[in-house]
């Protein structure tokens, strides 16, 4: 049982990461909430169908490929940056306590997608702005699996909106960093979809998603304590720095071509 406070609330919450047992197995928020978040993502999907070209068939064709290895993608990109901390292999798939790296299931989302696209001689730029959408708002939800695990969270502060963790020393007060994700990517969703209404030209949805949430996650992973590390440099806050380098200059050289 995890207790987790907000003061500013006056709230305190006692909240089990085990939603339910069947059949002698654990079922876990966490994974609820990544389950829940595929679907809905499908759902809206669906209402997109015809949307750029793009068949809502072939998203579910794809969705059945894409999906498990974006998920065993985002293990392995986390497991490789953190490998001192698995010892055998029973660790390195045991997920029920998180340890999902999101970059590691983009890249790996975005290799399936370009070879799925080049079979099925679809533009893959069309496809990324069809789902990429979804994909922030998957993204928004799924953070709140790391509030329930009690992890993901930030440095202490004494910030108004502060969160309190059960600490061996007792309640620590830290930056609810898994909140600043998970309503920076609502946002972002809502902006894209606004944007797809009028989209100019292929690959402008993705190229803003890129920018904006990289943007949102170099800011967030400095304040961030489980960062995945290399040496002293903060990973994923360094791949977001470049990637939104670079295709803000490629929405820039866009821009003046249009």
């Amino acid at each position: 049982m995890n207790t987790i406070t907000f003061p500013l609330l006056n709230i305190q919450l006692n909240i089990n990461k085990i939603a339910f047992t069947i059949f002698g197995i654990n079922v876990y928020w966490y994974a609820i909430l990544i389950v829940a978040s595929l679907i809905l993502a499908l759902l809206l999907c669906k209402k997109q169908d015809g949307k750029y070209g793009i068949k809502y068939d072939d998203i579910i064709d794809l969705s059945i490929i894409l999906i498990p290895i974006a998920f065993i993608c985002a293990r392995l990109y986390y497991v490789i940056f953190n490998f001192s901390n698995y010892t055998n292999i029973i660790d390195i798939i045991n997920v029920k306590d998180g340890g999902l790296a999101i970059y590691g299931g983009i890249i790996g989302g975005v290799i399936t997608a370009y070879i799925f696209c080049k079979k099925r001689k679809i533009n893959i730029l069309d496809l990324l702005d069809y789902i990429v959408p979804f994909l922030a708002l998957g993204q928004s939800i799924g953070r709140w699996g790391n509030f329930i695990n009690v992890e993901a969270y930030g440095t202490t502060t004494n910030v108004p909106w502060k969160m309190g963790i059960q600490t061996n020393a007792g309640i620590e007060y830290v930056h609810p960093t898994f909140l600043y994700e998970s309503i920076s990517t609502f946002i972002i969703f809502i902006i894209l979809m606004k944007i797809s209404k009028n989209r100019k030209y292929s690959g402008q949805i993705t190229y803003y998603y890129l920018i904006m949430y990289s943007f949102i996650r170099a800011i967030i992973e400095g304040l961030r304590i489980d960062s995945l590390m290399f040496y002293n440099l903060r990973i994923s806050q360094v791949l977001s720095i470049i990637i939104f380098i670079v295709f803000s200059i490629v929405v820039i050289r866009k821009s003046r071509k249009i």
